[in-house]
């Protein structure tokens, strides 16, 4: 068992080294970012917030966790929403990004062009300094009112009156995340879009399961047109048949020591 895991660890290096090889002759990298990269921050991956929903479990509201963070129970039951956002940025409120957020930041200055797409709300990228960065589904401080459109940065709910009002007009705010049955922001989807349209010489696709078809795309594209693509996550996704370099660790270990192999 000891020497299995050993020898996996012995190939997964390897692989990292020589995929930073090839990543070497990159211009133009995007990075895919889910849950995994947040886990070493004290995040739960998906399924979360602490682990407490499970697939088909109803909350203590009698409905699915979909369906509490859904934009219908947004519009029609604010407080029921708010409840659970509100859970969510509690379990974001102490984290702080760790070694592999930072290591994306430090690899923007080894490429011409360098975006990171992400799925977290945690805000953790935009805490760690990426500068080229989609988060597509919104960001959990960013809130604004639902009537005349005030927008406020929130780094704490703690103190807020929950569901809040707008403090110019007191209608509805919310955040400006993509709650359960809601459309994705079309700024976010065009610039994914325009930067895959452009070309990309890799996609590294880092704690994600690749569920949601925007993001196995870059990943799906990218391999079609014989582009890098690397995996980076201790489990097996929607991409890992086609990717060319798989990863088997979390990303807190890889992309530390990708950055070394680049410097």
């Amino acid at each position: 068992m000891v020497r299995d895991k050993v020898e996996e660890q012995t190939i997964v290096r390897f692989r990292n080294k020589t995929a930073a090889q090839e990543l070497r002759h990159a211009k133009r990298v995007l990075a895919v970012t889910g849950a995994g990269i947040s886990a070493d921050s004290g995040l739960p991956t998906y399924r979360g917030i602490g682990g407490l929903y499970s697939d088909g479990k109803e909350t203590e509201d009698g409905m699915t966790i979909e369906e509490a963070l859904s934009g219908y129970i947004m519009n029609t039951r604010p407080d029921i929403c708010w409840k659970y956002i509100y859970q969510i940025e509690s379990a974001c409120r102490a984290a702080k990004p760790n070694a592999a957020h930072k290591a994306l930041v430090a690899l923007q200055s080894k490429f011409e062009q360098f975006t990171v797409l992400t799925q977290n709300v945690d805000g953790l990228h935009r805490s760690a300094g990426t500068k080229n960065l989609i988060e597509i589904h919104g960001n959990i401080q960013d809130l604004f009112c639902t009537s005349c459109g005030h927008e406020k940065y929130v780094t704490n709910f703690e103190s807020m009156k929950i569901p809040p009002d707008c403090e110019r007009c007191g209608a509805l705010v919310r955040p400006r995340v993509v709650l359960f049955g809601e459309m994705l922001p079309m700024r976010a989807v065009s610039k994914l879009y325009e930067i895959m349209e452009q070309g990309l010489d890799a996609v590294i696709s880092i704690g994600t399961t690749s569920v949601f078809p925007y993001i196995a795309e870059p990943v799906l594209r990218a391999a079609r047109n014989k582009a890098i693509t690397i995996e980076i996550n201790p489990g097996d996704t929607e991409v890992s048949h086609v990717v060319r370099y798989r990863l088997r660790d979390r990303a807190v270990n890889i992309l530390p020591e990708l950055l070394k192999h680049l410097s």
